[in-house]
């Protein structure tokens, strides 16, 4: 079996601005770094070619008055918010990369690959029902999550480690026991929700778990997070499914974070979740392409990164050049002790939801 890499060149094709932080740099470099590596020549490695999502799949998840704002403003131009424009053409890319997440969700689900990675944009993991929000217009993810749930995959786990809280994929979800949403976000950061006691309301009290990291939070932070509260509660949920929102920038190197996640990093958090996927749910994992904006320093080699470790590939050498490593020094900080505390109160929290954590 194989992991299937969604891409198209389309993706390239969107853009609010050419210095606007989500531009088509963050693919095109590693594009580049991929061919580079020889990772399509792989035997491990498929291309899978996206197709358009549909309006009944945008439907399942965006309002019918939303989906109309975004072809008429596509048409002229527009504005969701201060860093959200709605560019010409906007809407043909966007039901791409929502077609390009259920494409790699349809390919795991039908066995054509082992697992795959959705590389889209724009991303989505901001996107609400009702509007766009932080770089996104629709909420990539939660289309495909409800085309797998059609499709009779029920309980799937969703596992947001972007470093922004993916807001609107929690409040799709904020009241469905059929999905658990797990993210691991800084705080303080935009969009400034994610405190552990936003847990899920009505049916889906208890399936929203949010932890967030304070600034400098490394790798061990996360892969700690990983081993105490990810995993066990994986396991008290059986999942159907696992599907990521593979955001990269907790990347030390990222302009808009503070975090200090490293490529091997990225490799050692896409092992665990392939073997608790191939524990759980017969391997079945797909990744999406949320966000990440150091263009040059990380993108190239953190999506490496989680390529290889989803192919089965040796991650032991994966690392940035040795002339990042000055950054590293300065954005990474002692906050191990402030991230346990956190896990602490994130089991107090959820205690009274699931028997891993009494």
């Amino acid at each position: 079996m194989t992991t299937g890499i969604v891409f198209h060149p389309k993706y390239l094709e969107h853009e609010q601005t050419p210095t606007h932080p989500e531009r088509k740099e963050r693919l095109a470099y590693t594009i580049d770094q991929l061919m580079e590596e020889g990772i399509f020549d792989s035997q491990e490695v498929i291309l899978l070619e996206p197709f358009y999502a549909s309006e009944d799949d945008v439907l399942a998840v965006h309002t019918p008055e939303y989906l109309e704002f975004l072809k008429k403003a596509s048409k002229k131009g527009g504005i969701i918010d201060w860093d959200t424009n709605v560019p010409v053409g906007l809407i043909d890319v966007a039901l791409l990369a929502a077609g390009g997440a259920i494409r790699a969700a349809k390919a795991v689900a039908e066995g054509e690959v082992k697992n795959a990675f959705a590389m889209i944009r724009p991303p989505g993991h901001h996107a609400k029902p009702y509007i766009g929000a932080g770089f996104c217009y629709l909420n990539n993810m939660a289309i495909a999550v409800k085309w797998l749930q059609r499709n009779g995959f029920k309980k799937i786990l969703i596992l947001d480690w972007d470093a922004h809280h993916g807001d609107g994929t929690q409040e799709i979800f904020y009241n469905d026991s059929s999905v658990l949403f797990i993210s691991l976000h800084q705080m303080p950061l935009y969009p400034g929700t994610g405190y552990p006691h936003e847990v899920g309301g009505g049916k889906g009290e208890g399936y929203t778990i949010n932890v967030p990291l304070p600034p400098g939070a490394s790798d061990e932070c996360y892969l700690a997070i990983f081993d105490e509260i990810i995993e066990p509660v994986a396991i008290d949920f059986k999942p159907d499914f696992i599907a990521i929102s593979a955001g990269q920038d907790n990347h030390f190197t990222d302009p808009l974070t503070s975090l200090a996640l490293t490529a091997r990093g990225y490799a050692e958090l896409m092992l665990r979740a392939v073997s608790l996927a191939e524990k759980l749910c017969s391997g079945r994992l797909f990744a999406v392409l949320e966000g990440g904006y150091s263009v040059e320093k990380a993108l190239p080699y953190t999506n490496l990164a989680i390529i290889a470790a989803m192919a089965g590939m040796d991650v032991s050498c994966i690392r940035e050049p040795e002339s990042y490593a000055d950054e590293l020094k300065w954005r990474k900080k002692n906050v191990i002790g402030e991230v346990r505390a956190t896990i602490q109160e994130v089991k107090r929290t959820h205690s009274k939801y699931w028997g891993c954590f009494v």
